[in-house]
């Protein structure tokens, strides 16, 4: 295929013919590009509402789409939703295979993968909530789950836009991955679940322990994390992506007179997050940019070498995105200005739902917050919460 291009496509089986979708191809490596507009998404829980972000995201002008999990959600049928699931929890190879099918019969959906090329990862919910590596959250035996992993992963790989390479074994599938458009960017795409070691402290909120401190504990993997550093090292981009599932960046929530982490997240493995941002800081990386989801909030944060400490460098930027339909129509009790008093490093927080739209150029990225008016409507409208920029060469992020 030709570099810098739109493709059109369908699909036949037998005598049936798909509907006709497009995608577009990246630049080749190094060349020169003046611009690149894509969004990124993540947690569609179906029973939470409506795709609407989605159906407003498919009559964007992007290049491509950046999903970061929770595609799918594993539970059984939850009375009074918007929607219902089409069974109880799913674990079989059968019935990921049909809990896809459910999702993907969504027009929204379906309009906005047959619009631009998706570039996708997984979090938990397309196995099983915060599940780290081999252990679930079940009490399972890890060869029970690892059958149920397995077949997780199966499903996953059948309907997701991915390449060969990431052809599962058994319950072993390699997902981490590396793609650049031009000179302009480079996404260095994570897995943040498969080789990760137990959540700390018992998981969940909670003061943090010696353990959220160990040395040993990973997020990535050693394999992955060598990959990660390796990379970064040496790409010549402008824009350093790293499109992921957790949040990076450290937040307080304050009770009373506890301060509180989330341990399924970075802040529940200090060390790695420590060694990353130490080699980005040391090695220059030339405009690190950190996307997330999983949270079904909005943020946007300055990374710091020392969170603590607000006069600490600023080593990337972290752009976190709100669920498309995960938490319906709800807010979270907690303000704008209770999570920017605990973090300063925060410099923006909404719970809408919706999707984060990005433009890149080589002397800035501009990020808008797209929030829809309600999930429970599929023509709700849509409208622009907030928009941040990065400078070039400056890492941290602005309003527009």
């Amino acid at each position: 295929l030709d570099p810098s291009r739109w493709y059109w496509y369908r699909f036949k089986v037998g005598s049936n013919l798909s509907p006709i979708g497009r995608t577009r191809t990246a630049p080749a490596r190094g060349t020169h590009s003046d611009k690149l507009t894509f969004a990124f998404a993540s947690c569609q829980h179906y029973e939470d509402g409506f795709y609407t972000a989605h159906r407003h995201m498919a009559r964007e002008d992007l290049d491509l789409v950046v999903f970061l999990g929770d595609y799918i959600y594993e539970g059984g049928i939850r009375p009074g939703r918007t929607r219902q699931h089409n069974g109880a929890e799913i674990v079989t190879l059968s019935d990921y295979r049909n809990r896809y099918a459910l999702y993907k019969s969504d027009p929204d959906l379906r309009e906005a993968h047959a619009a631009f090329p998706w570039i996708v990862t997984w979090d938990d919910h397309e196995v099983d909530n915060n599940y780290a590596g081999a252990i679930d959250q079940d009490a399972s035996s890890s060869e029970e789950f690892l059958r149920r992993r397995a077949a997780a992963y199966q499903a996953y790989y059948e309907h997701m836009p991915l390449r060969v390479s990431s052809l599962p074994g058994g319950p072993n599938m390699r997902l981490y991955r590396r793609l650049t458009y031009g000179s302009l960017a480079e996404f260095s795409v994570l897995d943040t679940r498969q080789y990760r070691t137990d959540q700390p402290c018992g998981d969940g909120h909670k003061e943090p322990c010696p353990k959220a401190f160990d040395p040993r504990a990973t997020l990535l993997g050693p394999d992955q994390e060598r990959w990660l550093l390796s990379g970064l090292d040496r790409s010549r981009a402008r824009w350093n992506v790293l499109a992921q599932q957790v949040m990076m960046s450290q937040t307080i929530e304050v009770a009373g007179d506890a301060k509180k982490y989330g341990m399924d997240n970075w802040n529940g493995y200090v060390a790695t997050r420590d060694r990353l941002l130490s080699f980005m800081q040391q090695r220059r990386t030339s405009n690190p940019v950190v996307l997330t989801g999983d949270i079904h909030s909005n943020w946007v944060c300055d990374v710091k070498t020392d969170f603590d400490d607000p006069k600490s460098e600023t080593i990337a930027t972290e752009f976190v995105g709100t669920s498309i339909s995960t938490n319906g129509d709800r807010t979270t009790n907690r303000t704008e200005a209770d999570r920017l008093t605990a973090n300063p490093h925060v410099k923006f927080f909404s719970a809408q739902r919706g999707y984060v739209r990005c433009v890149l150029m080589p002397e800035r990225w501009q990020s808008d917050y797209r929030v829809v008016e309600a999930v429970t409507r599929r023509d709700a409208p849509i409208t622009t919460r907030a928009s941040f920029i990065i400078e070039n060469g400056r890492a941290g992020a602005h309003p527009a």
